[in-house]
């Protein structure tokens, strides 16, 4: 090739490295896909001492939430999501209602608890710590929540592509402020997430599948 000949080549070769170079950064923060959670398929689950005879299991729903998840670079993943304090379930009517009194979880004025990320550290292939802030009963905390994710993937019929993740967390209420009946109620409380998230461009109403 001549000289004349190679120099519209090096131009063309220039040109496309400094478009390359424009549109990497943009690619690489637009890689986390979008998600919301799924609150038919989202629950919560915790557990406190009964006054050293048992430790009940209490239920909760997620009201909703949003997820930043980016399967290649966990560390640009990002979520945050609301829990309806007033869906307590404790198996009784009469105990939901004194567990949602102003004396503990007070979810008249309270009524949703918020948890937003800060950070997501991958531990291995398929697990990983969400590090972030739980308001509770009008208080922040940081709160980390070991986290596993259990599958990517889209649903049997093809219409949705969900994120499925397994998450447990403890905390002690009293940090919180909760702190009646300290001599009968525990202060750690244990905490099971099981989280389903649909990915957003999938989210249509006319676009809904079974169980």
């Amino acid at each position: 090739m001549t000289r004349r000949a190679l120099l519209p080549a090096l131009q063309w070769l220039s040109l496309t490295l400094s478009v390359g170079s424009l549109i990497a950064p943009w690619a690489a923060w637009a890689a986390p896909e979008s998600y919301h959670y799924d609150p038919v398929h989202s629950q919560i689950l915790f557990s406190i001492d009964h006054d050293g005879f048992s430790r009940p299991f209490g239920r909760l729903h997620v009201a909703q939430g949003w997820l930043r998840f980016d399967q290649a670079n966990w560390s640009q993943s990002s979520t945050g999501l609301d829990i309806d304090m007033n869906s307590l379930d404790m198996g009784d009517a009469a105990w939901n209602a004194a567990v949602c009194k102003s004396s503990l979880l007070d979810c008249k004025q309270y009524g949703t608890a918020h948890f937003v990320s800060t950070s997501v550290e991958q531990t291995d292939a398929t697990h990983g710590v969400l590090h972030g802030t739980l308001t509770l009963h009008g208080m922040s905390k940081p709160l980390d929540i070991p986290f596993r994710v259990n599958r990517v993937g889209d649903t049997i019929y093809g219409m949705h592509t969900i994120a499925g993740f397994s998450a447990t967390a403890s905390l002690d209420r009293t940090a919180f402020g909760i702190t009646a009946f300290s001599n009968s109620i525990g202060h750690n409380v244990v905490v099971w997430l099981e989280l389903e998230a649909i990915r957003d461009s999938q989210t249509s109403a006319t676009n809904k599948e079974s169980p």
